[in-house]
């Protein structure tokens, strides 16, 4: 909370954050705000929270925590896909091969399916230490990343202070040459300087007063560099803001292994890649599961029942017919009554057909065990496998530079402070 109040204060005026930090106090004057100033932590702080560089870099660590939890559920939990959906068929004739289909009626459907699939391969087994080393080299980009935004700050925060001091200095050097106009013009009044001195003395103090505008203007352009590091919008007068903390000269205490965590965190990525793309020549084991299900219904079922009535009418025909036979054969007579047409018959045959759409008639469970073991894929593999050694040597070799720059870098910087300090 203290960061946004300080955020709120130096984008809104030092007056708004004073009154929000202390509302039942009286509101504080701008000089006495002026006077907290900002300090070094909190301007690291402020950019930790607003750096759109470093947020960038923080934004990579969600989609590399979730690529490694993707990868272990690949490897240990099988997929799991479900579908459904439903269809109309108006009546008409269709012809599959040389057979002719017929329907007089149109109908509707439904159906479901839940599947179930698991594989288990060279990728797949590679895939959780290549997706860990992705996720770290993550981590070392968004620590280097911070590395990087804390020491920009710190530099721009030494920076600002120099400009502070050269203007300073610029004002002692005003006030000394107006000190040498005034004596010049004493002495021109006595007769011990000439005219000439005098005009000297105006053009240093003019000198010295351009001097002072310039670095007086090269502070507050240096407190905007500030503010654009810290990712947010400067106060309307930025020459109101101080910057309270000072700084001894110390030894450095750089590390060269951590300046070089991050090349080495991509370059064990890269190993993992190759190991992944060489494991493509494997085979692979694909496990499957299904469970379906269907419905389907006329949408007008009068014709069908008709059609029922006729062929109950044609077997009870039938029926009493054979009776007759057997009548004058000596033998008795078959029961027809199972072939008259009721309503019980009519109401079973609408029930039958009342299914849609959530009425399933289920589908024979369905597994599948597949071994797939590649043989030739146009030298595919191949180039996956040349490619990734490829990137693999060039982040070996990106190591090695960096750690040569960070050596020559670190050994000159060390130089010139020497060199500064004498």
């Amino acid at each position: 909370m203290k960061h946004v109040l300080l955020v709120a204060g130096l984008v809104l005026g030092p007056a708004t954050v004073a009154g929000a930090q202390q509302p039942t106090t009286p509101r504080p004057t701008p000089a006495q705000v002026t006077a907290a100033g900002l300090s070094l932590a909190d301007a690291i702080a402020v950019a930790r929270e607003k750096n759109p560089a470093y947020r960038q870099a923080q934004n990579n660590l969600a989609p590399a925590a979730w690529g490694v939890r993707g990868a272990y559920s690949s490897l240990l939990i099988p997929s799991i896909t479900a579908s459904g959906g439903m269809s109309y068929t108006g009546p008409g004739s269709q012809t599959f091969l040389s057979s002719s289909f017929t329907q007089s009626v149109s109908t509707v459907s439904s159906f479901y399916d839940v599947g179930l699939s698991w594989q288990l391969s060279g990728s797949t087994l590679s895939q959780p230490g290549l997706a860990k080393a992705q996720q770290h080299a993550v981590d070392a980009d968004v620590a280097g990343a911070e590395n990087a935004l804390v020491t920009g700050i710190k530099q721009q925060y030494l920076t600002v202070l120099q400009a502070r001091a050269q203007a300073d200095l610029a004002q002692k050097t005003l006030q000394r040459n107006e000190e040498f106009l005034k004596l010049a013009q004493a002495r021109y009044g006595v007769g011990q300087a000439t005219l000439i001195d005098v005009r000297q003395a105006q053009v240093a103090r003019g000198q010295a007063e351009v001097g002072l505008l310039r670095a007086q203007t090269l502070v507050n352009v240096e407190k905007l560099r500030l503010f654009e590091q810290m990712g947010v919008t400067p106060p309307v007068d930025v020459a109101a803001v101080q910057l309270t903390d000072t700084f001894s000269v110390d030894p450095p205490t750089w590390q060269l292994a951590e300046l070089l965590t991050m090349a080495e965190q991509h370059e064990g990525a890269a190993g993992w890649s190759v190991r992944a793309a060489t494991s493509s020549y494997g085979p692979a084991v694909s496990l499957s599961a299904g469970w379906s299900g269907f419905t389907q219904q006329f949408t007008n079922v009068d014709p069908i029942i008709f059609n029922q009535q006729a062929a109950f009418a044609g077997e009870f025909s039938q029926c009493q017919d054979n009776n007759k036979i057997r009548a004058n054969a000596g033998l008795p007579p078959n029961d027809c009554s199972g072939f008259v047409w009721g309503a019980a018959n009519e109401q079973a045959l609408r029930d039958r057909n009342s299914v849609f759409p959530f009425q399933f008639t289920r589908q024979p469970f369905q597994a599948r065990l597949t071994v797939t073991l590649p043989i030739f894929n146009n030298f595919g593999r191949e180039l996956a496998i040349s490619n990734a050694r490829a990137q693999h040597g060039n982040l070996e070799e990106s190591v090695r530079a960096r750690g040569l720059a960070v050596q020559t870098e670190v050994s000159q910087a060390f130089l010139t402070l020497q060199t500064a300090f004498r």
